[in-house]
């Protein structure tokens, strides 16, 4: 069903593709060179991504008529029989035919998302360290503030200086000077990340392109919640929960579970605690991998979970961190119950280098 791209004009003009959604019969169009996942994002609608790399599966997707050039995708995220079957990665799928039909439910069926910005400007307000891997990035813009759904992310980086594009989910919730928090991780062979943290300087300007991402959660959902985080995955997890909270979300009992590998790693307590203090149904925990706490859980979340939470089939639980964590957590809270429907994560996929990390990063 994929082949190479071809540009069709006339004259001057681009021939615009559209992508038709079953059953709904909804139809928008794509620019030339979006992919799928840009053009609905263009026009507002939200389709489960993570990586927009081809390396997660997330934004797997039956095409039910048409073609489209799939790009290069890892194998472990569409599998030699799905192609066969129709599916394709929306992330870096793009429209050959005149009309491409995908299965999307019906039109009102996703959550209606703020087009994201390509290259808005901002300038670095403030950097400073919050665990010795992680700093936290405060950038606000120069012009109209993005606005976001707390729990999505943006990218950040300068090809011009041969610096790749990275994702950075927001850490802080929406506020009226369009403030933009970052928490990033230090990765030793990241090009990315060292400049950021070494080389960037409050006063700087850079180019944030954004939002994106549907890790938005549901505030209304009528069951009990489990958040699971391990290193700077507390930021999209914080920040949906924070929201939640504030705007009169979440009515039944709340719990977070931090995963670091020593106290040293551990970060946000006062505003942990804070929460904890203020709303009742609000409850704190967190576990070392390395090192024997005081007070509280030691070892990895999926070993723990079990004698936790025995039964999750009532609850929505949220995941957030490196993809070995969420991998293995998430296979946890399925065989504890949880609902496909209501599991959400959040993976760090490294764009560039989209295989898994080693396992001395699976906290």
């Amino acid at each position: 069903m994929s082949h190479d791209p071809e540009l069709v004009r006339t004259g001057q003009e681009t021939i615009v593709k559209q992508i038709r959604f079953v059953p709904s019969g909804k139809q928008i169009p794509c620019e030339d060179g979006d992919t799928v996942l840009a053009a609905l994002e263009r026009h507002g609608y939200a389709l489960p991504n993570n990586c927009r790399a081809g390396a997660c599966g997330e934004c797997k997707t039956r095409v039910v008529s048409g073609e489209f050039d799939q790009g290069l995708v890892m194998d472990m995220a569409l599998s030699g029989e799905e192609r066969e079957a129709g599916y394709g990665l929306m992330c870096m799928a793009k429209p050959v035919s005149d009309v491409l039909e995908i299965e999307f439910g019906t039109e009102d069926a996703k959550p209606k998302l703020f087009p994201p910005r390509e290259n808005a400007p901002y300038v670095l307000t403030d950097k400073f360290p919050r665990t010795p891997r992680i700093a936290e990035l405060r950038l606000r813009p120069l012009g109209a503030p993005m606005r976001f759904w707390p729990g999505q992310y943006v990218t950040l980086g300068d090809p011009g200086r041969n610096i790749p594009e990275r994702c950075y989910s927001i850490a802080n919730i929406p506020n009226r000077e369009g403030e933009i928090a970052l928490q990033v991780t230090y990765q030793d062979e990241g090009r990315t990340s060292a400049w950021l943290h070494d080389e960037l300087r409050p006063g700087d300007q850079v180019a944030l392109s954004g939002p994106y991402g549907t890790f938005i959660g549901d505030p209304t959902a009528e069951t009990p919640v489990l958040c699971l985080a391990a290193g700077s995955g507390l930021a999209p997890i914080l920040s949906l929960a924070s929201a939640a909270f504030l705007r009169g979300g979440f009515k039944f009992p709340v719990t977070l579970i931090f995963s670091a590998r020593t106290s040293a790693d551990l970060y946000d307590l006062g505003l942990l605690r804070y929460l904890e203090a203020r709303f009742r149904n609000f409850s704190f925990r967190y576990t070392l991998t390395r090192e024997t706490p005081s007070g509280d859980l030691s070892g990895r979340l999926p070993g723990l979970l079990p004698e936790l939470f025995p039964d999750l089939s009532g609850h929505s639980v949220y995941i957030a961190g490196a993809p070995q964590f969420v991998e293995a957590s998430a296979a946890a809270v399925r065989q504890l119950g949880v609902a496909e429907e209501r599991l959400h994560t959040e993976g760090f996929v490294e764009q560039g280098k989209p295989e898994a990390p080693p396992g001395d990063r699976l906290l």
